[in-house]
């Protein structure tokens, strides 16, 4: 998944003209003493995501040592699709909807110039990044919703246009 760290990469570089307070190891943002984390992955069995999600933790190194901190809002960054039973836990919780936002990067790793996201947060830092998608990337974001249709396989969820 290189391709998903490149792009997580330059948008911390670009968090720091912000004034915000970015990790160099770990994948956070910080601003106005929020964590925003940010998790990257293949995919996630979802009995680990919920555990993960109710959770709420993530690591700041400070000098050699490092801390467990909660993470205000956790951004998933798939490479692969994810599972529906992982997006329908965020669709039917709303803790975890006001805290959790799902962006299946694949189409982009694809060679697409799409990211599929669901993101109920309030999240100045993710909207941010949807931003930096949009304007520095040229990448399109479809926003998934609970109105739009879905067709499920063996293992993820596919996406269809609404009609």
């Amino acid at each position: 998944m290189p391709r998903v760290w490149e792009i997580l990469k330059k948008f911390k570089e670009a968090c720091k003209f912000r004034g915000w307070r970015i990790s160099e190891n770990e994948d956070w943002v910080e601003t106005d003493n929020q964590y925003h984390n940010f998790l990257w992955t293949k995919d996630i069995h979802p009995s680990s995501f919920r555990k993960i999600v109710s959770n709420g933790k993530c690591i700041v190194r400070e000098g050699l040592s490092y801390k467990v901190v909660s993470a205000s809002y956790t951004a998933w960054l798939f490479s692969e699709t994810p599972f529906e039973s992982v997006v329908r836990a965020v669709f039917e919780n709303p803790g975890f909807a006001e805290r959790i936002a799902l962006y299946d990067m694949s189409p982009l790793l694809q060679g697409k110039n799409l990211c599929i996201k669901l993101n109920s947060t309030d999240s100045c830092v993710f909207q941010e990044f949807e931003r930096f998608l949009k304007s520095e990337l040229k990448v399109k974001l479809k926003s998934l919703s609970p109105s739009v249709k879905t067709e499920t396989t063996s293992k993820n969820l596919a996406l269809e246009e609404p009609a």
